[in-house]
């Protein structure tokens, strides 16, 4: 029952996603075309009130494609019960009309049982993408020393993902850890065979980091790009300090138009993962029990799906 469980989760969810280790969906390898409606899946961080069931059957209930599930602590799956959960969670996601094509993880190396077990069972569910976790500076190397260190971690990460059949990615995100910059990610990743680990692109991230040169960074990272991450924000004055303030898709200062356009200008249409993480009653920061109405946390990922369906339209 166990196999043949595990042989119908991986083939649903294989399906929903074709040729996921040729870098991107696009159009010259086969994939979605840049004309295509984004494929966008809802981060569970946002749902980790609600139980696998639920999650799936809310992701399709409010339009999404599928559901980026949290496997790492804190998250709908702890890494020390992914043998037993991970199949349960994604057998119930897709029984209840939805789909889990990629996970957000806290993978660092090989050498972490957990992570080489959370690679070898989400392969073995048809799971086509996972995020890793953020590296930090190593106190006693150099910035280039640290990122040459860990550059090899990821190098043995690509040689377990190609043995499994999944795809690891590094997301760019602001703040001084490794990946802040675009250098950094190029440089991370030059050793690594790009048909099993790349980027997860974050274009919040990008801004908040870049300002206008954020496009610099797209282009140089282009072709290693396997899902990318959909949020917004604004600079705002909070007490004495400037902050990255948090808004829903359209209300901030990410250019997606520029943005949309340019990934269809490269030939892209990758897999998306939907952040909401603005004020929603703790939903915003994955906890388990909210204090808001569950229609305000649904109203609002609507609302975020249609915008980023309008504009990638209109790009």
């Amino acid at each position: 029952m166990i196999l043949s469980r595990r042989n119908f989760i991986k083939s649903t969810v294989a399906a929903s996603c074709v040729l996921p280790f040729s870098g991107v969906c696009n159009v010259a390898k086969g994939g979605a075309s840049i004309d295509d409606a984004l494929d966008v899946s809802i981060f569970s961080k946002h749902l980790q009130f609600l139980d696998y069931k639920e999650t799936g059957r809310m992701a399709a209930e409010l339009g999404f494609d599928g559901v980026d599930l949290t496997v790492r602590p804190k998250g709908h799956v702890l890494p020390e019960n992914v043998i037993s959960d991970l199949p349960r969670a994604v057998s119930d996601i897709v029984g209840s009309g939805s789909t889990c094509k990629m996970i957000t993880t806290s993978i660092e190396s090989v050498n972490n049982p957990h992570d080489a077990t959370i690679i070898k069972t989400a392969g073995e569910l048809g799971i086509s993408y996972y995020r890793a976790h953020w590296f930090k500076y190593a106190k006693d190397l150099s910035m280039i020393q640290s990122i040459d260190k860990y550059q090899n971690q990821i190098t043995e990460l690509g040689e377990l993902n190609k043995k499994h059949n999944i795809v690891g990615c590094y997301q760019n995100h602001a703040g001084t850890k490794i990946g802040a910059s675009f250098w950094e990610i190029h440089k991370l990743l030059e050793k690594v065979d790009p048909k099993y680990f790349g980027t997860q692109y974050d274009i919040r991230h990008a801004t908040v980091d870049s300002g206008y040169s954020w496009s610099n960074g797209l282009e140089l990272l282009r072709d290693q790009i396997k899902v990318i991450v959909l949020k917004d924000f604004k600079w705002g004055k909070v007490g004495d300090k400037w902050k990255a303030v948090n808004v829903p898709i359209g209300d901030g200062m990410v250019d997606f138009d520029k943005y949309f356009k340019l990934l269809k200008s490269y030939g892209l249409n990758p897999p998306v993962s939907l952040h909401l993480e603005y004020p929603l009653g703790g939903a915003e920061k994955g906890k388990y029990e909210i204090t808001v109405d569950r229609k305000v946390v649904y109203d609002a990922m609507k609302k975020d799906l249609k915008a980023i369906r309008l504009l990638w339209k209109n790009a």
